[in-house]
């Protein structure tokens, strides 16, 4: 089959023009954060130079100049923040208040048809689930690991088995788990829970297709990736403790649930609550995981895909956009805490 370069050239028109609006969109961040500050920098030092060999007194910094030079730096980050969050936010708050051709307003029909919807509230109490055990869990498995494993002989080995998980994409770690929960009728099992199962005596039986139980086996998966993370974060806490304050408590005789509970805990305090907010942030906008697993059907189906569902797939724009605003209305609560948190210990 020989290659149509006619047929192609509009294709490869759209991917010059992409080029070359690439090449100007970095060009002109490096123009702004470099060439720009930079020659501030040198008019700066010559008048610094000039004056200092005249014996003029040295020149005043202007504070109106400082403001537009942070102003150089502060603005690509600002740019970004309106076209990509505070644009679409606003777009999608009003189409929450539209119908489904984002035609006519209807109020709240939307957000009551939420809470008024059957299928709709198993979503949030599902979503709820997922925010209450996956944080909780994968903070405690990475937390039991790296103290089991702190300063053992093989740590750097043991810690890269448990953070290998991260590495995988979670349509990749999806996949991978469909695997392990896979069933085949009566005969012999592909997959490994199934042949455990079988192995033990028991039936074998469709995993991802039992509700509530399915939910928790996503659960697993989320928890499997997470806990490389949280494993991480708390390991390196617990090194930053200080010596003197572990050396101080062993002098005392404290036992190792003692240390754990009296030196440990209260010095990994910030840590903690870091991973826990990351992984409630996280969870709550997770979408591979079901979308691969189970595709959102029997009963396993969060705000996220939910929301993916009624905007593209039964094109309900405005229940679509109202679950999407929903989702950041849970988001905020966790985001200002973390702020205040963040406040708290640079205060202390």
């Amino acid at each position: 089959m020989e290659f149509d370069f006619a047929a192609e050239q509009p294709k490869f028109l759209m991917l010059m023009y992409g080029l070359i609006a690439f090449v100007a969109v970095v060009g002109g961040l490096l123009l702004l954060l470099d060439v720009v500050p930079a020659w501030f920098a040198r008019r700066r030092e010559a008048q610094l130079v000039a004056a200092s060999a005249s014996g003029a007194p040295l020149p005043r910094r202007r504070k109106q100049r400082e403001g537009v030079f942070a102003f150089f730096f502060l603005l690509p980050t600002l740019l970004l923040l309106v076209i990509g969050l505070v644009v679409p936010a606003i777009r999608t708050t009003l189409l929450s208040f539209m119908d489904a051709g984002s035609n006519n307003w209807v109020g709240l029909r939307n957000y009551g048809w939420m809470f008024a919807e059957d299928s709709i509230v198993r979503v949030l109490i599902n979503t709820l689930i997922w925010v209450l055990l996956v944080p909780l869990v994968a903070t405690a498995f990475g937390l039991i690991y790296a103290v089991l494993v702190d300063k053992a002989r093989f740590e750097a080995v043991a810690k890269s088995l448990i953070f290998l998980p991260m590495a995988i994409s979670f349509v990749g770690a999806s996949i991978i788990w469909k695997f392990v929960y896979a069933y085949r009728g009566d005969g012999d099992q592909i997959g490994l829970l199934n042949q455990i199962v079988v192995s033990l005596g028991g039936e074998p039986k469709q995993w991802l297709l039992d509700s509530p139980l399915n939910t928790f086996l996503l659960i697993v998966i989320m928890v499997w990736i997470q806990a490389g993370f949280a494993m991480v974060v708390l390991s390196a806490a617990i090194k930053a403790i200080p010596a003197d304050i572990v050396e101080a408590a062993r002098l005392d005789g404290v036992s190792p649930w003692q240390m754990f509970w009296q030196i440990t805990m209260p010095s990994i305090r910030p840590a903690l609550i870091v991973v826990l907010v990351t992984l409630s942030i996280a969870t709550l906008k997770v979408f591979d995981i079901v979308r691969t697993a189970t595709n959102g059907n029997y009963d396993t189906n969060v705000i996220a895909t939910e929301m993916y569902n009624q905007a593209f797939r039964y094109q309900e724009n405005g229940q679509g956009s109202a679950l999407a605003v929903f989702l950041f209305v849970l988001v905020i609560p966790i985001v200002i805490y973390q702020i205040r948190n963040l406040r708290q210990q640079r205060e202390g």
